[in-house]
């Protein structure tokens, strides 16, 4: 039904450009809405967010809780106990390179398929 209505009107060179025109703008149009509307929807969430951490640490001051610098410090002390316990020698790394010049897991001719025989 609507291509019949498209083909009766005598559209002419202009005309087809202006709609041309509109639409493009308008799609760029609600492009920009909804880039806008993602932003407002980041501020809201963000704030939302950013006030309830802020109302948790306000309520999250407890006596005998541990911080996190207490934390840093803490794991800062065992790793300087526990480097001086071992020797230096178990905190080396050798990794061993070995070389195999033939394996059919990396031999690439079996990947390669066949050539017919000739007749």
């Amino acid at each position: 039904m609507s291509m019949r209505i498209l083909s009766v009107i005598d559209w002419s060179w202009s005309e087809m450009l202006w709609v041309a025109l509109i639409s493009i703008c308008l799609v760029f149009l609600v492009l920009v809405l909804l880039v806008w509307v993602m932003k407002l929807f980041g501020y809201v969430f963000t704030r939302r967010q950013a006030a309830a951490t802020a109302a948790a640490n306000k309520s999250a001051v407890v006596p005998g809780q541990i911080h996190d610098e207490e934390i840093a410090a803490i794991a800062t002390a065992l790793k300087l106990y526990r480097s001086a316990l071992h020797d230096r020698e178990s905190e080396v790394l050798t990794i061993l390179s070995i070389k195999r010049a033939y394996s059919p897991w990396n031999s690439k001719i079996h990947g390669l398929t066949p050539l017919p025989e000739r007749k």
